[in-house]
């Protein structure tokens, strides 16, 4: 049996970050991993503006309902888990996933959580567990599932070098020429194929 994980931002729906960094104009909030390949890095900087400004986690849900997936989502990731079983590998939080889970018809994500306190403000983050998406690729090879992985950022590179096949998607430039053994599929319609020959080859 074959398992796909997935990214979820910048693979089935914008970059939360980037969208909320819009809302509010802080440049320095359109960073993420495709940016700044240490997770604990980029998250410590965030919750730093947050704080700054006086930004709680509502300010975040708000934006994150006007959040659509990308065009030709939803319509791919139905055709993907007719094929395989599909785990989404997010270094998203439970607390704002909701929203674009349900458009998306709720498939199983693994992610992490936000601390929050009474007034709202987001005081740190809990990773479910350091390096997740290496390490969930891992624990599914040692059921016997073979896998196939696909993201676009530094942070997804460690479950596609663990899988029996990883794809790179919309991957920025910098993640391409450091990566140059994943295929880069730059449409839906290269990801679905790009799937279904790797499968193929397993």
């Amino acid at each position: 049996m074959i398992v796909a994980c997935l990214d979820l931002e910048g693979v089935l729906v914008p970059e939360i970050w980037i969208a909320f960094a819009e809302k509010t104009g802080i440049e320095k909030l359109r960073l993420t991993t495709r940016d700044i390949p240490d997770y604990n890095e980029l998250m410590r900087g965030r919750l730093e503006i947050l704080n700054e400004n006086n930004l709680l986690l509502s300010d975040i849900q708000e934006v994150i309902k006007g959040i659509a997936p990308l065009e030709g989502a939803k319509e791919f990731l139905s055709w993907l888990e007719s094929e395989f079983q599909v785990i989404i590998l997010s270094d998203t939080f439970n607390q704002f996933a909701g929203p674009l889970m349900a458009q998306l018809d709720y498939p199983t994500l693994f992610c992490h959580d936000l601390i929050i306190d009474e007034t709202g403000k987001i005081n740190d983050f809990q990773l479910r567990i350091p390096d997740a998406k290496t390490k969930a690729v891992k624990a599914l090879q040692g059921l016997n599932l073979k896998v196939i992985a696909a993201g676009d950022s530094y942070n997804d590179t460690g479950m596609l070098k663990q899988a029996e096949a990883g794809i790179l998607f919309r991957a920025p430039d910098n993640v391409i020429e450091e990566f140059p053994q994943f295929p880069l599929t730059k449409t839906y319609k290269e990801f679905k194929q790009t799937f279904i020959e790797t499968a193929k080859n397993l």
